[in-house]
């Protein structure tokens, strides 16, 4: 088995058309728990979450000397990132089915799914790797 992420994103323009479409809150939550529910019953989800709204996030941009941050929205933002779940299945064909299942899809609304490496994938005489390992192990993630 290997990990996925599946990367929830939408545009500016997706994020408005929801907001209008009047969709009740109650029957997203129950749209979003069923989908949740069948990847928990199949045994393949390991952790899932939405998050807040953009215009209460910041962004930090490294590509100066001194990093820089701005307060969301984030007006040339073309993608948002909008919540994650990060699945047990054997291939990205497997990753792929269950995000073609995800609910609230529509146009502008995608998602990214990559692949999360062990740490058995890392060079296993690297110092941090070491340090890593003994801390995955200490809190019980190994």
């Amino acid at each position: 088995m290997a990990k996925y992420m599946l990367i929830m994103r939408s545009t500016d323009e997706a994020e408005a058309a929801f907001a209008e479409s009047g969709i009740d809150f109650e029957a997203m939550l129950a749209t979003m728990g069923r989908f949740n529910e069948e990847m928990i019953e199949a045994g393949v989800l390991l952790a899932a979450e939405g998050l807040e709204e953009p215009d209460k996030g910041v962004v930090v941009d490294y590509s100066t000397e001194e990093p820089t941050v701005t307060d969301g929205p984030y007006g040339e933002t073309k993608e948002l990132f909008n919540g994650y779940w990060i699945l047990d299945v054997p291939t990205i064909d497997d990753a792929v089915a269950w995000a073609k299942k995800a609910p609230l899809a529509g146009p502008g609304m995608k998602s990214e799914i990559r692949r999360i490496p062990t740490i058995d994938e890392f060079p296993a005489d690297n110092e941090w790797i070491r340090r890593e390992r003994a801390w995955r192990e200490r809190t019980g993630q190994l």
